[in-house]
This record gives structure tokens, C-alpha cells and sequence, in this order.
């Protein structure tokens, strides 16, 4: 384990953008979001960033590749971003636990290129919570926020910066840095304590999960709930668009005049248009949209994923919704129709 006092923080990211691109969560515009680090930004101390990293890895926007036509010849234009070497440093807990589920996708045969190029180019330095919300309830998606993951994992405990490293990513990272000093891990265990007081503290620790199980699956999907749950949203995406596990995209071509880009960009399952084919929309009604959303996380991808929830309680939608309907009403719902 390393140390490094919070007052050179400056002079440790100065050091790590030298050689690769540093993003780092701070105020933007008075919103916190993850942005490249420049001399004099200042990371900011919640670490509850308006929407997750996600973006680093599966932008809401990128380009595939561009077709010229030339009369009735075309043309394939690679254009795809070669991938260079990047920090991202300051992840929570339940973001980084959302990189799991976003390997599962997109890593998964056939691999997707273009995700995997950045997250072979990534290294992930997380942070210990620092300043929970009341809408977290990561602990009730079997995430331990004290033990945050990551190629390597940092506490902040009173004026002190706490470094360990676990995989050789961290490691080389971590031994390029000569203003790390060797510590040990007694500041660090008192400062898991801390948090995990006030984990206890927090209103939606606990969650009725045990019977989101596939066993139930269908018991769940004919639930009369979905209606009066579903009755007063929108369908405006909000949701989908700031969770850091949500991944599915949409495949579109622009005829700029010169050549066709082809590029994906974020769908939602909420929108009207979503998986419309030619014969139609499969789920023509917003509560067969609604239910589609919270049973993928809840039940459809535990199923396949040795029982590991699609959600990982990091809250923002329970910030975003503009009509206050969100994943915990929905568990605490159908929770109570199926113990």
C-alpha cells in the first residue's frame, strides 16, 4: 500500500497525464461529471458524478465506419478510433461493479472491438466512497463500496490519499508515480469503518430482492403491478440514459454529401420506436416498455448471469426521474406480492 498527502494531489495528476490522457470527476459547469484532467482542476470530493464513466468505454455517440460511393462502386473508409492509453481515476464502487456488467455484453463472443479497445487502453484507479447519498443503496446489490475494485483502489482518510494495487495495470501505474510514499493499513481500515457507519445509516440499504429469482420469472412478468407502476411514466429515457449498466444502441447512417458515416448512439427501451420492426412494435404499450427495463435488471440478467442483478444501486435514477418512479419502488412493489 501507498500513500500520498491531498495536497499533492496536483502534482500526482500532472505526473500521470505526462504520459497518457487522466479523466478525473469534477465540477463542470456546476455539474459533476468525469472530464479530462487540465492544470488547476480539482477533483471533487463526492465523487457522485451525474452520470458514470460509462461514456469512456460505450460513448452515447461513435463512429463505426464511413462508405464513399463513387457511381456504383463504394468504398469501406476505416474510421474507427485507434485507442490510446487513459486513467480514469476517482470511480465509485458501483460504477466500476457496472464495467462487470458492461464486459459481460460487450466481451462476450463476439467480442466487440471497439469497446474492447478502450478498456484494454483503460486503467481504473477507484475511490472509496466518500460522501454517500441517500439514494445509494449499492450494499443492497451485493457491492461493498469500502473495497471499491479497480486495477487499483484508493481511500481518502483525513489528509491522506491511500493507494493499493491489484492487478499489473495498477501495479505499473502505481510504481511510475515517485511521489507515492509506502504506507500501511491501519489509516485505511479505520476510514472502512467510517463508511460503513454510515452505509448502515442510509434509508434504502435493504431491499425485498430474495424473490427476483428465475423460478419466479413469470410469476413476476404477469404481476397486475405493472400497470399502476407504469401508469405515470413518461417514457422520456431519462433513466436509461444517466445508468451506468444500460447498454443498448441503435445503428444509424448520415450521407454528409462526401461520404455515408455509419455510427451507434444510445437507444433506450423506454422510447416508443425501440426494436420496431417491419411487422411492428413487439411491445406497442409504455407498461410492456416499463416492465421490459426493470425486469432485464432485475430478473432477466441475474438469470443468466450467476444470480448478479443488472443494477448497481448507484441511484442516479432515482435523482433523474422527473416523475419519482424508479427501480427500489418498482422491487419494493413486486417484493411484497411474491415473499
Amino acid at each position: 500500500m501507498k500513500k500520498l498527502p491531498i495536497s499533492q494531489l496536483p502534482a500526482l495528476f500532472a505526473h500521470i497525464s505526462q504520459g497518457q490522457k487522466l479523466y478525473i470527476p469534477a465540477d463542470v459547469g456546476g455539474v459533476p461529471q468525469f472530464a479530462l484532467w487540465q492544470p488547476g482542476m480539482e477533483m471533487t470530493r463526492s465523487l457522485n458524478t451525474a452520470r458514470s464513466a460509462k461514456d469512456l468505454f460505450f460513448p452515447q455517440v461513435e463512429n463505426m465506419v464511413n462508405f464513399k460511393v463513387t457511381g456504383k462502386q463504394i468504398d469501406v473508409v476505416e474510421s474507427r478510433d485507434p485507442g490510446e492509453d487513459f486513467v480514469l481515476f476517482g470511480v465509485r464502487a458501483c460504477d466500476c461493479r457496472s464495467f462487470d456488467i458492461l464486459d459481460s455484453v460487450f466481451l462476450d463472443a463476439p467480442e466487440d472491438t471497439y469497446y474492447k479497445t478502450r478498456r484494454d487502453h483503460a486503467t481504473v484507479i477507484t475511490l472509496g466512497c466518500t460522501e454517500p447519498e441517500e439514494t445509494c443503496f449499492c450494499t443492497a446489490m451485493g457491492i461493498d463500496p469500502t473495497t471499491p475494485g479497480g486495477d487499483a483502489s484508493g481511500w481518502i482518510a483525513e489528509d491522506t490519499l491511500y493507494l493499493q494495487a491489484h492487478t499489473p495495470k495498477g501495479e505499473a501505474l502505481l510504481d511510475s508515480l515517485p511521489m507515492l510514499q509506502a504506507a500501511q493499513s491501519e489509516a485505511v481500515e479505520a476510514a472502512r469503518q467510517q463508511l460503513r457507519a454510515v452505509l448502515d445509516r442510509l434509508p434504502l440499504k435493504e431491499l425485498p430482492l430474495e424473490g427476483f429469482t428465475q423460478e419466479r420469472m413469470m410469476t413476476l412478468f404477469h404481476s397486475p403491478k405493472w400497470k399502476s407502476l407504469s401508469e405515470s411514466c413518461l417514457g422520456c429515457g431519462s433513466c436509461t440514459f444517466v445508468c451506468p449498466t444500460c447498454q443498448c444502441y441503435d445503428i444509424r447512417d448520415f450521407d454528409d454529401g462526401r461520404q455515408i458515416r455509419r455510427y451507434r448512439c444510445w437507444d433506450s427501451c423506454m422510447y416508443s420506436d425501440f426494436t420496431c420492426m417491419s411487422a411492428g412494435q413487439p411491445r406497442p404499450t409504455q407498461m410492456e416498455r416499463f416492465r421490459q427495463r426493470f425486469m432485464h435488471k432485475l430478473v432477466y440478467y441475474p438469470a443468466n448471469h450467476q444470480g448478479v442483478f443488472g443494477c448497481v444501486g448507484c441511484g442516479r435514477c432515482l435523482q433523474k426521474c422527473p416523475i419519482h418512479m424508479n427501480i427500489v419502488k418498482v422491487a419494493k412493489a413486486l417484493g411484497e406480492e411474491i415473499q
